[in-house]
């Protein structure tokens, strides 16, 4: 649907995960460049406030160094088709683990020393949960859970030298809460997010602007950093032995 929609010219929001693979990423981006036309993905915490307002505190040395993240999105969806099924592309970690490696790529960046992680799978021969542990160059690490057979609190937390942060909604962040003692159950500031329309509303925003600028992507999620992301998942499934018949 999307090559067809370049096809005509017609710029293109693809909803995450972008693509099956990251081979039809690269096609799908090469004829976007071949035909001069805008293309985006649309992972919408990347172009939410949140996402600046949380590397801001982070820059401004609130919580210390950086060393430790963690991350989980769970949802009791394991009857739903385009979770069961290969040919849809199906299983937890492109429906869900895409937002837990995107947080950890927000917030820690993309160079990563190993990865390493732990799967169940279904029946169908897709994913049902995994746990992913991301150790990068500078030392830090972070540590992600998607589970498609239950519902998670979707916490997320950034653990610094001088305390932590703590994201209420890794899906859609609503509250960040910094701790100056990350034992205390109390937090020593509460900032809210703004309120939203929908929360779709940032990425159309950013697509209006790249549009009638004549940019062919968003600063928010770069082409480079689709391909990257749809690289992580593809090796994931290579080290889980989890083909889809389009592979």
């Amino acid at each position: 649907h999307v090559k067809l929609c370049l096809q005509y010219n017609r710029p293109v929001l693809c909803e995450k995960a972008f693509t099956g693979n990251a081979r039809q990423a690269r096609e799908v981006l090469a004829l976007a460049r071949e035909k001069n036309v805008f293309i985006t993905e649309a992972i919408w915490t990347r172009y939410m406030p949140s996402r600046t307002m949380i590397n801001e505190l982070i820059a401004a040395g609130e919580i210390g160094e950086p060393v430790r993240l963690t991350a989980n999105l769970g949802y009791a969806i394991a009857d739903k088709e385009r979770i069961l099924r290969p040919e849809l592309a199906g299983g937890a970690l492109l429906d869900l683990g895409v937002y837990v490696l995107n947080f950890a790529s927000m917030v820690f960046g993309d160079d990563v020393e190993t990865m390493e992680s732990i799967v169940k799978m279904y029946d169908t021969g897709v994913d049902r949960w995994e746990d992913i542990t991301l150790r990068y160059r500078d030392g830090k690490s972070a540590h992600l859970t998607a589970v498609s057979d239950c519902a998670t609190d979707r916490n997320c937390v950034v653990y610094g030298t001088k305390g932590c942060l703590k994201v209420d909604n890794v899906n859609n962040p609503q509250l960040i809460k910094l701790y100056s003692d990350p034992t205390s159950d109390t937090p020593s500031r509460v900032i809210k997010v703004p309120e939203q329309i929908t929360g779709y509303e940032y990425e159309v925003c950013s697509c209006i602007r790249a549009l009638e600028s004549g940019a062919l992507e968003c600063p928010e999620m770069p082409h480079a950093e689709t391909i990257h992301l749809m690289e992580v998942m593809d090796q994931l499934r290579r080290d889980w032995g989890m083909v889809y018949p389009f592979d």
